[in-house]
């Protein structure tokens, strides 16, 4: 199977007999309507495709659609005057660089349709571009704008200034007011429109880009467009199948736990409260490309807008994903070093795991293994200041756990801990001690979670909450943390509100574990361990 990786031009994808998961069913339904349309989706998601297909489509390319669903649905095949602009591919650090690059796509069409421009306003000279487009071919244009937010998020919290007119100004703000006055004049060119679309990684409430459209539609949280960029648990099921089954073969698994390992660390995406599983389709790819599954999403970019966005945060991710939402929390506003919840979730890093339909909230949380192991290595790399790496110190934790060796588990925590520099701690001190100490625990947790190793935070049994529960396939660990206080009452605590309950019929050994820390010296002040069921004898 020959797997489109990078492949962002529909034509060249089939035509040299790229695998092609077939979206233009929803392609069909969404140009039916003439309007503006705007769609969020994390980078690699295929965004670029689907903006490649629309034009295509309006070109009448009906060639490039044969044996897909559109086929069956399209009878006119009707084209537009299509304009294109993509954002991909240029760096946006320099002050000149936007007007660089919608100077380069005007000039080009101006060019094409012989117009001449009367200003140099960019806006204006669009408009005029769409007029004559109209006037000369008699038929409304289409607008496609690909990643219309990457010159904000480029420069994003950075702080970089440029002086423009004698004024020194943020370069973020001078992209946004850049694109503000390109996209208001939109409105005056109304009439020479017949469909626009934009995608991007999150929706800029503050650039006003869709005040420059009349009744622009944000698509990105309705259930029947959820799967209009990535790979549904069916599409991977039929389209897939022979990818999933040598997958398999070639890392000696079966084909259910080849299957299973792909949906914990892929899988897990959802973008609306329809809750439509959706994996990562750059990731999936490569795995099947390479026979090996590796963090390939996380790997191709490093989110520092977001870490720069939570170092000036007050609210840390724990706080972020105990927290429920409205939808306008995490989708209509920018994001801001106070609330950096939207791009958190728009650039794919967070996604919805619960719908209270009740009251209309959402719960937020990792999508999957690669994305979590991935983020919270850099959260806590730049939390922790170790000279160990938090994600290999993560590997040898999960070992010790696998192989049911809770004190050796014991000793290299204490390493760890005992690692942190005493100036972090106090870097910290406008904060409780307690609260340091939960978000720490928290994230050293968080981080042995893995496809063999499943972590859970305050997980309910009938009489209570376990502060932690870590299972492996052989052991099951439940943690109950104090500070500053004997181990003794950890474990009467576990007992006492029946922790272990829910493993009364499992096959697994079982642990309860008592760990109390101390505050003064960030390390375990006191441990106990106690096999509650199985066999195995204590290593």
């Amino acid at each position: 199977m020959n797997y489109p990786i990078g492949i962002q031009d529909f034509a060249k994808l089939r035509s040299n007999d790229f695998v092609y998961v077939d979206k233009t069913d929803l392609v069909y339904e969404l140009t039916k309507s003439d309007g503006v349309y705007f769609l969020s989706r994390p980078r690699r998601f295929g965004k670029s495709l689907l903006v490649s297909t629309i034009k295509y489509y309006f070109e009448g390319r009906r060639d490039l659609f044969k044996g897909l669903k559109i086929e069956s649905l399209e009878k006119k095949w009707e084209t537009s005057p299509v304009f294109e602009i993509d954002f991909n591919g240029s760096n946006y650090t320099e002050a000149d660089a936007l007007e660089q690059t919608l100077n380069g796509y005007l000039t080009k069409w101006e060019q094409q349709y012989g117009v001449k421009p009367a200003t140099d306003q960019l806006g204006r000279r669009f408009a005029d571009v769409l007029h004559q487009a109209h006037e000369q071919t008699g038929k409304t244009c289409v607008v496609l704008v690909d990643e219309y937010d990457k010159p904000m998020l480029d420069v994003m919290d950075t702080g970089q200034k440029t002086v423009i007119d004698g004024n020194e100004q943020l370069i973020e703000d001078h992209h946004r007011e850049t694109l503000k006055a390109f996209y208001s004049v939109f409105k005056l060119a109304d009439p020479d429109l017949r469909f626009v679309f934009l995608t991007g990684v999150t929706k800029f409430a503050q650039v006003s880009v869709f005040s420059g459209f009349n009744n622009a539609q944000d698509i990105s949280m309705l259930p029947r467009y959820d799967a209009i960029c990535g790979i549904t648990t069916e599409e991977l099921d039929t389209i897939f199948a022979s990818s999933v089954k040598d997958l398999a073969e070639a890392n000696v698994v079966t084909i259910d736990e080849a299957k299973s390992q792909l949906k914990q660390r892929y899988d897990g995406y959802h973008f609306s409260e329809g809750m439509t599983d959706i994996y990562n389709p750059f990731s999936l790819l490569n795995t099947f490309k390479f026979q090996k599954a590796k963090d390939y999403w996380f790997a191709s970019g490093t989110p520092t807008y977001l870490m720069r966005l939570l170092s000036h945060s007050d609210e840390n991710i724990q706080d972020i994903i105990d927290h429920s939402y409205e939808a306008q929390e995490f989708v209509d506003y920018r994001a801001t070093v106070e609330a950096p919840v939207p791009m958190i979730y728009q650039s794919g890093y967070l996604t919805i795991k619960g719908y209270n339909r009740e009251d209309e909230e959402y719960k937020l949380d990792f999508p999957n293994h690669e994305v979590a192991s991935g983020f919270l290595a850099l959260l806590a790399s730049g939390y922790f200041r170790t000279p160990a790496q938090p994600s290999s110190w993560a590997t040898k934790l999960k070992k010790a756990l696998h192989h049911g060796k809770p004190d050796d588990f014991r000793d290299l925590l204490n390493d760890f801990l005992a690692s942190i520099p005493y100036s972090v701690r106090e870097s910290n001190g406008e904060k409780s001690h307690e609260r340091q100490f939960q978000y720490s625990v928290y994230l050293i947790m968080r981080l042995i979670g893995s496809t063999r190793n499943t972590v859970y935070h305050e997980k309910a049994s009938s009489k209570g909450r376990a502060d932690c529960v870590i299972e492996t396939p052989r052991y099951v660990y439940i943690f109950e943390y104090k500070l500053d206080r004997p181990a003794t009452e950890a474990m009467t605590q576990i007992a006492e509100r029946g922790y272990a309950d829910p493993y009364t019929h499992d096959s697994r050994t079982v642990y309860a574990i008592a760990c109390s820390f101390s505050s003064e010296t960030g390390t375990i002040s006191d441990w106990q361990v106690k096999q509650i069921k199985g066999e195995t004898s204590r290593p």
